[in-house]
């Protein structure tokens, strides 16, 4: 796909190197923005809810069962106060549910890791699974994916006191944490054939590996990095610019199910309306620093 990323513009806009973070620490999400963005999503009509046995399935039950995360501050936090999660995943994940189920939808929480993904949905124990998620053919094979909805590419983080990594170039011999499951170990494997690599079963676990020095750095999707950065103290910082191919980030969903169709139509809706866009510049875009709107990828 030739889809200027996210990512690249913000480098490009900040100047993104091997300096410190550049955007405020910690800066939370304006909540009432989120939530009224969502409460005023688009609702299928009946037509379109009974094209779809998948969506069918779920009106019929009156509850989404979704797979997702609630530790990931900018795509899906958890606000241990009200009991809401927001950020750009979550908010997709709510704008569907409320496509299909109208006000007031009801959502069946299931916490996933990148090792658990396509489980959960083969066990049928969701409906969908909506986690900073990469299409993959080997994930193909197993389950079906929406989207693409955003794209990502590969990030090195490091503490900020590191000078010795500027890139993945510098990663050899050196110990590099990643998540197993996720697309990290082949990134390495490709770019970084003489790294040490260390595979831990979460982003927090291969994180705080970094920040203890048990681990010379951390390659994941930037996105993930970026999250690390707007909750962090300003002890870590990212080695040089986003790398590798663009990452597309998919809604899972069982496989060869015809929910695939009804959850384009709403990414391609909420696109076009400009949903999208709001979601993003609420849950991303005022909280690192970026005006630039980026330009969603294309749905088939």
């Amino acid at each position: 796909m030739s889809i200027k990323s996210i990512f690249q513009s913000t480098v490009a806009a900040l100047a993104i190197v091997s300096a410190g973070p550049l955007f405020a620490q910690g800066t939370p999400i304006n909540a009432a923005a989120f939530d009224a963005l969502v409460a005023q999503g688009p609702v299928a009509n009946a037509a379109a809810i009974r094209s779809s046995t998948w969506a069918s399935k779920i009106k019929q039950a009156g509850t989404l069962r979704l797979g997702g995360t609630q530790t990931s501050n900018l795509f899906s936090l958890l606000n241990e106060k009200d009991g809401r999660m927001r950020g750009f995943d979550a908010g997709l994940a709510q704008l569907i549910a409320r496509y299909i189920l109208g006000d007031g939808a009801k959502i069946q929480f299931t916490q996933v890791t990148s090792s658990t993904r396509e489980q959960v949905l083969i066990n049928d124990q969701v409906d969908m699974v909506l986690a900073t998620y990469s299409i993959t053919p080997a994930r193909a094979e197993k389950i079906s994916f929406a989207g693409p909805y955003y794209t990502s590419q590969a990030g090195v983080l490091v503490k900020a006191n590191n000078t010795a990594i500027k890139s993945y170039n510098d990663l050899a011999g050196k110990k590099v944490a990643t998540q197993a499951g996720s697309t990290g170990p082949a990134i390495l494997a490709q770019v970084a054939p003489k790294a040490v690599v260390q595979e831990f079963q979460t982003h927090q676990e291969a994180l705080d590996a970094l920040r203890q020095g048990r681990v010379d750095a951390y390659v994941t999707d930037y996105t993930l990095l970026l999250n690390a950065l707007s909750l962090g103290s300003g002890d870590t910082k990212l080695a040089g610019a986003p790398f590798g191919a663009q990452d597309p980030y998919g809604v899972g969903l069982p496989k060869g199910s015809d929910g695939v169709a009804f959850v384009n139509a709403f990414l391609k809706k909420v696109e076009a309306d400009g949903t999208w866009a709001k979601l993003w510049t609420i849950s991303i875009g005022e909280r690192t620093g970026s005006t630039a709107v980026p330009t969603p990828p294309a749905l088939p």
